[in-house]
């Protein structure tokens, strides 16, 4: 039933807090999503650019928020941030809520890119894999998508790439975004749902499903290729041997595709190539990788490549201050 507006966005007149609405502290009331914690409370978060992205709690009997809470607690964003879709995740292996959000625009200019951030609480405060409180991403006073001031903030998991040279057919995103999350409990697997574009096929847009997993320090790493209904399966390091192409997705948010380097996981645990360093690979296919002095921590993994229609090895891994690279053998 329509049991009426509770919240609003307030472009006439005065906001849910009493005040006339200011769309650089006030939030843009769209992309919802509801969840119980695992106390069993109810939460809504919410929030697109403008004020920022917001979080209330919610009545369970009724839908409404509980009273006297105006928007809600202020997670992160302000001053037009493109900062929005938030999505929260409760792991109860890390015991951590996850925080999703999209920065940047979705078309294919726009540089639409996913990263998450981490707290104890549903209602946060939520850091990065960095250090950074989220609630200091958010544009310069008086700023208009100052993408600059939010870079460093969040673990971007994957923007545009391609694994394709200009000469080559592969696979390949543009503006990646909007997610949701599935945990499932019998599993215990975590799921990335997002819609996607792609290089050279205009605004046209679908939507993707890639696993999720934990890296030793219980941050997502997202699986390079679409879920294909691969099982978890032990990879030996005579598998993982061999010629990789390289994506490092970086902290920035640009229209730019990232581009593949070529390297090599030699037997011996070296990396030679466009980049150089050491892998080594557990009895639980977690992989820890060191590329020109910096360490990553993930997975390696034996996924479907749609491109080439064959099981390939891939590996995903994450810098400590969250930077994403994935390989494909």
């Amino acid at each position: 039933k329509n049991k009426g507006i509770f919240l609003k966005s307030g472009m006439e007149g005065k906001s849910v807090d009493g005040t006339r609405y200011n769309a650089n502290v006030h939030p843009n009331v769209v992309d919802p999503q509801t969840f119980f914690d695992h106390k069993g409370k109810l939460w809504m978060v919410y929030g697109s650019y403008s004020g920022g992205i917001f979080i209330l709690e919610m009545n369970p009997k009724t839908g409404f928020p509980l009273p006297n809470q105006g928007y809600g607690k202020k997670l992160l964003g302000g001053n037009h941030s493109r900062i929005e879709g938030p999505y929260i995740s409760y792991n109860p292996e890390t015991k951590y809520y996850y925080l999703y959000l999209s920065f940047g625009g979705l078309d294919t200019a726009g540089g639409y890119h996913m990263r998450v951030a981490r707290s104890k609480n549903p209602d946060g405060p939520y850091y990065d894999a960095a250090g950074h409180n989220m609630l200091d991403a958010k544009g310069k006073d008086g700023s208009f998508f100052d993408d600059k001031a939010i870079e460093p903030y969040g673990v971007k998991l994957m923007g545009g790439y391609s694994f394709a040279s200009q000469s080559e057919k592969g696979t390949g995103y543009v503006s990646p975004g909007h997610n949701s999350v599935f945990y499932d409990g019998k599993t215990k697997r975590s799921y990335l749902i997002f819609h996607t574009r792609f290089p050279n096929r205009g605004e046209e847009h679908e939507v993707r499903v890639h696993r999720l997993y934990m890296n030793k320090d219980g941050w997502p790493v997202a699986a390079p290729y679409r879920y294909a209904g691969e099982p978890d399966t032990h990879i030996s390091a005579a598998a993982v041997s061999g010629t990789y192409k390289l994506i490092q997705h970086g902290k920035d948010i640009t229209a730019t595709i990232k581009t593949p380097k070529n390297i090599r996981l030699n037997n011996d645990g070296t990396i030679s190539g466009e980049m150089t360093g050491t892998w080594t690979i557990t009895d639980s296919s977690k992989a820890r990788i060191n590329l020109n002095g910096t360490n990553y921590d993930g997975v390696f993994l034996k996924e479907w490549d749609s491109a080439r229609e064959k099981e390939v090895v891939t590996f995903s891994v994450l810098s400590g201050d969250g930077e994403a690279v994935w390989g494909v053998k």
